[in-house]
């Protein structure tokens, strides 16, 4: 399996990047203490919205519960009466995911369906020929999804119809602090402006809570499933360059927004490696930092120089090969990105 790999230091400081269900930063323990962490689908959701960004011809994806609307309108250019698209569109939403009947405000579905703009093309050309829902899914196809680069990377699942399920072509890991982190309890309150000045207290007081960590993360991309004719086959070489170009740059600098107006965490990794490999399995480095990085002079140089180690110890250990290995702030990006681009099928 020819895949590429990205393996990130970034410090973030006051931050609660991903909360649970308790409002608290996530936390996971790993060798034997607590660390910070951030789950792949919140760090993936933030490479989606900036991906959008470097590349909005290639990343059209939307998951979303409301796709009934955006296909009523693409019947109605199709061709199709408004009462036969509010029908149609019913009938298709409900073939895919499900109608939701407890909504009153909105036709929405039960659960969220990721979508392309050309897929809902695809639906009400073929719903306006047929006027049949389910032989009308039967005509979504992967060229029907090529201008959503971010199914094919990030996969979708639909449980009513496996033959529209895509895999996805990329790996992510669970960012993890790479060393033993506490969350803190920030105290706050605020004042009525209209307020008499004699009249002590404020008008609310509560409490919050925060973290700051240096993470390790992890991502990857098949390269070789990123070309088959399932995800990206029928675009051109040079096409899918565009969307990995934009893929690896959106991992490196995209960062989860939570509370980004009151505890703005906005920093740029102080290290990434990338590597492209032939064969075998995507292999991460975390093991740099299982035993936890105890420092009274910062994390990031030592983070950097335990992840070189782990990385020279598992290619002389297990002769792991790699055809293209380069570092960023070794090289800038652009020249790191094309560099990682240049492998790409």
């Amino acid at each position: 399996m020819k895949h590429l790999e990205l393996h990130i230091i970034q410090s973030v400081p006051v931050a609660c990047l991903n909360r649970d269900d308790l409002n608290s930063p996530k936390t996971a323990v790993f060798g034997g203490v607590q660390r910070a962490r951030v789950s792949s689908q919140s760090w993936k959701r933030a490479i989606r919205e900036m991906a959008k960004e470097l590349a909005p011809e290639n990343f059209k994806g939307e998951r979303t519960r409301l796709m009934y609307e955006p296909l009523v309108k693409a019947m109605v250019s199709a061709g199709v009466t408004d009462a036969d698209a509010d029908e149609g569109a019913k009938k298709i939403v409900d073939e895919l995911v499900k109608l939701d009947t407890k909504s009153k405000d909105k036709v929405k579905s039960t659960t969220l369906y990721f979508m392309s703009p050309l897929e809902l093309e695809t639906l009400a050309k073929a719903y306006a020929e047929t006027k049949d829902a389910k032989k009308t899914l039967k005509a979504v196809d992967a060229k029907s999804l090529k201008d959503a680069a971010d199914i094919s990377i990030f996969g979708r699942m639909v449980a009513t119809d496996h033959s529209l399920t895509v895999e996805a072509a990329s790996m992510f890991s669970h960012a993890l602090s790479i060393h033993k982190v506490d969350n803190e309890i920030d105290f706050f309150s605020a004042v009525d402006d209209r307020q008499p000045k004699k009249d002590p207290g404020a008008a609310i007081t509560s409490t919050l809570e925060f973290n700051s960590a240096t993470y390790y993360r992890f991502a990857a991309l098949n390269l070789d499933m990123l070309a088959d004719d399932e995800h990206l086959g029928c675009l051109s070489r040079e096409e899918r360059q565009s969307v990995v170009g934009a893929f690896v740059e959106a991992t490196i600098k995209a960062l989860p927004g939570a509370r980004k107006n009151t505890m703005n965490g906005n920093t740029l990794p102080l290290y990434v490696l990338g590597v492209v490999r032939e064969n075998g399995h995507p292999i991460q480095l975390v093991n740099a930092f299982e035993a936890p990085v105890r420092s009274s002079q910062g994390y990031a140089i030592k983070s950097v120089e335990l992840m070189k180690a782990e990385y020279a110890k598992l290619k002389e250990t297990w002769g792991i090969e790699a055809v293209f290995e380069q570092s960023i702030p070794d090289v800038n990006m652009k020249t790191f990105v094309s560099g990682m681009v240049a492998h790409v099928i």
